[in-house]
């Protein structure tokens, strides 16, 4: 089993290029499992016609700790993806991080890796803040490589840097290491050279890049992969080549 998390700063397409990636993965024949860490939940809205999951916050609050079941939390989506939301608290209350906690413990408990067996497992997190519960998934053992999704945008860039930062600063722990970086491009100007340069500051490299193109927003919109909305997209080729990239940071073994 391989694990990994795709890490990016909001709104920077992560969601896009993890459900995608998932079903590109999942196409090959391999088991996958994809889990949402980002308050917002809306992860794995693709692989679900866009509709959003509840959350293992939200149920554990409704039911109570320790009544939640695997099938309350897990459900299939396009491709047989399996998937699950972390969620958030209550707009104004809480900590953020702790949706996360919450849902990886309690799938860790309730034993889901044993009993869905996936061969990859994706943490999908939101990376403006690589702080208490947004850094679990690298730091507590999940992930074995984390990847960065960045456009050239300057804002983009730097949370990127800042997510190998925090990669950089657990390795020494034997936890997560950077796997690399994912290029979805925004049309900036030297956007490869701006990114490029940011795996190079981190010894890693740049193992996709992904062009704009009117098929992606399209498939978003209908809430879909790229494969079910436009299978003979360019866009789908470079997905393809950025689950490709992924298993051979892992040595193409999995």
């Amino acid at each position: 089993m391989i694990k990994l998390a795709v890490y990016g700063k909001g709104g920077i397409g992560k969601s896009t290029v993890s459900c995608n990636v998932s079903a590109a993965l999942a196409r090959r024949g391999l088991k996958v499992m994809q889990i949402g860490c980002d308050p917002k939940a809306d992860s794995t809205s693709l692989l679900h016609g866009g509709k959003r999951l509840p959350t293992v916050l939200q149920l554990t609050r409704e039911k109570g700790i320790g009544r939640v079941s695997l099938s309350d939390i897990v459900f299939e989506g396009a491709f047989g993806v399996k998937c699950v939301e972390a969620g958030g608290p209550v707009p104004g209350l809480g900590c953020a991080g702790r949706g996360i906690i919450n849902a990886l413990e309690t799938l860790e408990k309730l034993g889901a890796y044993e009993v869905y067996s996936p061969d990859v497992v994706i943490y999908d997190v939101l990376g403006d803040v690589v702080c208490g519960g947004f850094s679990m998934p690298m730091r507590k053992g999940y992930a074995d490589k984390v990847f960065v999704v960045t456009s050239g945008e300057k804002m983009s860039v730097y949370a990127g840097a800042n997510i190998c930062m925090a990669v950089e600063n657990f390795k020494g722990r034997g936890y997560a290491s950077l796997g690399g970086i994912i290029l979805n491009r925004r049309g900036v100007e030297n956007e490869y050279d701006a990114v490029n340069t940011l795996a190079s500051d981190f010894n890693s490299t740049v193992i996709s890049d992904i062009q704009r193109s009117a098929d992606i927003p399209a498939a978003e919109k209908a809430g879909k992969t790229l494969f079910e909305v436009c299978p003979e997209s360019i866009a789908v080729s470079q997905i393809e080549k950025t689950a490709q990239g992924i298993l051979s940071a892992f040595g193409g073994e999995v």
